[in-house]
This record gives C-alpha cells, sequence and structure tokens, in this order.
C-alpha cells in the first residue's frame, strides 16, 4: 500500500497582498447573497465525538456540504457569488443590489439581458454555473475532461446547459473555455482557478466559498468550540484550501489553527510547490488520473497557492485509498455511540482518511507531532461532496473497493 506522503511548509513567505480577500466583510457580503435564494439553508456540521475519541482528538466537526442547494456540493457557492458580483460590476451597481429576487425578475433581464457562462469542471463547480445561471435566466457552456463520470454529465445537462465530455484533461479543458469565451459576445469565463490576467472572478469564487466557513465557524461557536485547533482542507487548483485558510486566519490573526491541505496524488501541484520549497507554484501535466475527480487539476490556482505559502503548515498527496477509506469510515459511524452517518463523495472524504490515518498509523508520527494533534485538539473537515457518482460510491462502501490493506 502507497503511503501519504507529506511535507511541511518551509517556503519563504511573500508579501501576503491576497489574504485580503478573505477578509470577514467580504465573506459577509457572499454569505448575504446567498442568504437571499429561496434554496439557501445552512448545512449541517457533524460532531463526529465517538470518532475522535477513538482516534484520540479531541473533537471532530465534518461540515456537510451535500446538503447545498440540493446539488449535492459546495461548488455552487463560489459560480453564483461570482457571476452575481460579475452582472453587479456590469451594470454598475453595488453587490448588495444583487439578490435573488433581482436576479430573477423580468426588470433584471431588462435591463441587462443575457450573458453566456463558460467553464470547465470535473462535475460539481460545472453543475453549479449551470444551476445558478439556469435560475437567473442566463446561458451555460460547460466543458468536462476525458473520464467524467458520466452521472456528473446527466446532472449538469439537467440544468439546461450545453456540456461536453471533452479528450484532454482538466487544465486544457480551462482554456478551451477561456478561447470560446474571449470568441463569444457577452460571454464570461466563471473558473476557480487564476492565472495573470485573470483574477478578479477566481477572487469572488474564493469569496463565494467563504460562505460555509463563516456557517461552520458560528455552528462551532454553538457546540461550544470557540475557534479550531486544526482544519484539514482538501484541495484540487487551491481555491477552497486558499479561501478556508484565508478566512480563518482573519478571523483568527493572532492564534490561527494548524493547517493541512490534502491533496490527490497524481495531481499533488501544491504539495510539489512545498517539496521544492522555494514559494513557486508548480505544474503537475498529464492524464491526472484520481478517483477524486473534483481534485484533479494540475495547475494551482496563484491567489489560493500565494495564501496558502503563507499559511498553510502541511501539505499531503494522497492515493486513492486515502480517500476511500474516508468515505467508508464517514458512512459508517460507530455502532450505538451518536455519530451521525455522513455521506461523502471521493474528494469529499479524503481529509477523513487523512486524519484517520496520522492518528492511529505511527508511520504519520513526525507529522501528528509537529502538528500538535492530541486529546485536545478540535478539527475541522469539510466534506465538499456527496454521493455525486453514485455507482462509484456503492463499490467503494458495498465492495471495498481501493482497500487500504
Amino acid at each position: 500500500m502507497e503511503p501519504i506522503k507529506y511535507e511541511f511548509n518551509t517556503m519563504p513567505k511573500s508579501e501576503d497582498q491576497y489574504l485580503e480577500i478573505m477578509a470577514r466583510e467580504r465573506v459577509r457580503e457572499a454569505r448575504h447573497f446567498h442568504m437571499s435564494f429561496p434554496q439557501y439553508s445552512i448545512t449541517p456540521l457533524a460532531c463526529l465525538n465517538a470518532l475522535a475519541q477513538r482516534l484520540g482528538v479531541g473533537g471532530i466537526y465534518v461540515k456537510d456540504e451535500s446538503k447545498r442547494f440540493g446539488l449535492n456540493a459546495f461548488k455552487v457557492l463560489g459560480g453564483s457569488f461570482a457571476m452575481a458580483r460579475y452582472i453587479a460590476e456590469e451594470m454598475g451597481k453595488d453587490i448588495t443590489e444583487m439578490t435573488y429576487d433581482y436576479l430573477t425578475s423580468e426588470q433584471f433581464r431588462k435591463d441587462f439581458g443575457q450573458a453566456t457562462f463558460f467553464t470547465a469542471t470535473d462535475g460539481n463547480h460545472g453543475r453549479g454555473v449551470a444551476w445558478a445561471a439556469n435560475r437567473l435566466g442566463q446561458k451555460a457552456v460547460v466543458h468536462m475532461p476525458k473520464g467524467s463520470s458520466q452521472a456528473r454529465f446527466e446532472n449538469i445537462k439537467r440544468e439546461g446547459a450545453e456540456v461536453t465530455i471533452e479528450d484532454v484533461n482538466y487544465d486544457e479543458c480551462v482554456r478551451m473555455a477561456a478561447a470560446e469565451a474571449d470568441a463569444t459576445e457577452h460571454g464570461v469565463i466563471v473558473q476557480d482557478t487564476a492565472w495573470e490576467g485573470y483574477e478578479k472572478i477566481p477572487s469572488w469564487i474564493m469569496q463565494g466559498y467563504g460562505t460555509l466557513a463563516s456557517e461552520a465557524s458560528d455552528q462551532l461557536r454553538e457546540v461550544g468550540v470557540n475557534r479550531p485547533t486544526h482544519v484539514f482542507v482538501q484541495a484540487g487548483v487551491g481555491s477552497l484550501a486558499g479561501a478556508i485558510v484565508g478566512y480563518f486566519t482573519n478571523l483568527y490573526p493572532d492564534n490561527p489553527p494548524k493547517f493541512l491541505i490534502a491533496e490527490a496524488e497524481s495531481a499533488a501541484c501544491l504539495y510539489r510547490g512545498a517539496l521544492a520549497g522555494t514559494g513557486q507554484p508548480k505544474i503537475v501535466t498529464g492524464n491526472l488520473e484520481t478517483i477524486m475527480a473534483g481534485l484533479a487539476c494540475g495547475e494551482p490556482n496563484t491567489i489560493g497557492w500565494d495564501i496558502l505559502r503563507n499559511h498553510a503548515d502541511a501539505f499531503c498527496a494522497c492515493p486513492n485509498w486515502v480517500a476511500a477509506k474516508g468515505i467508508r469510515i464517514l458512512a459508517t459511524p460507530l455502532p450505538n455511540r451518536g455519530d451521525p452517518t455522513v455521506i461523502s463523495g471521493e474528494s469529499g472524504a479524503v481529509t477523513m482518511g487523512v486524519l484517520a490515518n496520522v492518528m492511529t498509523d505511527n508511520t504519520y508520527e513526525e507529522l501528528r507531532e509537529k502538528l500538535e494533534l492530541n486529546r485536545y485538539s478540535q478539527v475541522l473537515l469539510i466534506s465538499t461532496e456527496g454521493n455525486t457518482d453514485p455507482e462509484k460510491f456503492l463499490k467503494i462502501v458495498w465492495d471495498g473497493e481501493y482497500a487500504s490493506i
């Protein structure tokens, strides 16, 4: 069994110019926008007390994004807010005027008309963009990389988007979507990866992700945890990771949690950057094959990377069995001990797999000790998706696919 690879953050700090993107007031704007949707509700925070006791930590709290807007994943938070910010800027209006009621009104159609939003996705982000475009009377064009799940394809298609599965990897799909947006009148790319010259929309997407972090911090306080000591978060391009790390660093500037970033081994661009140690981002090329489809991204978001190089504590590159183990742990709580079941997909459960192994396998004793993971630790995890590929979920849970022995 291939082990989890890990690297501590010894990179030189930058000027940290992007941390302010996730300032509390920016996130409040995003959350206010999302709260205007009739579909909005705060997603659950699962308190896994029995599991925490078994693993030897003070508490494990899992933010369950499978309940987000009925879409089985968190991604809609970023895409919808970025679309609203784009529309507000185009119209010369403030984001506070971009409520769901206005954006779905006939008056809005008269005032703004219609744009076409292009994106690349493994499924969750594209579904969120397609869903938001459909609700707001806009157009969406979605490109998916080779090997994408048919179930995820169909979910996007049902939202009325033009969707294709291309014979290239995710990063090439991003370039395809960007080129088509440039060639389309009133076309815009809504992508959560940033590059030179394309930073505004990715920063808005990250602020949209801040809604779940804001909810989680409120929910932790409600259960008596004033501050998580550790936050484990998964990363593809690093937008979610940068958003979560940025939000909690701003929230607790004098005593931030310790942050561990988990990636799919085949696409671990952030881990590779930490391994190099220079502070410069690294790119992973090739097919990027992994069951963690939402993390199969080889080119980092430059904004997220900058936040992570300054504030993350450790980076992990995870084989497929780590995510599969996390799925099984969350799906089968300890019997008669009161922990809730969390249905999590491959990308959603990898941090659970990391935590379980770090706490029980002395192969990772150094990681456990340097991060000061112990019986006093209060650990926040984010299950970013539910079983968005139901057949794969059943193969892992029922058939033991990608066993960890």
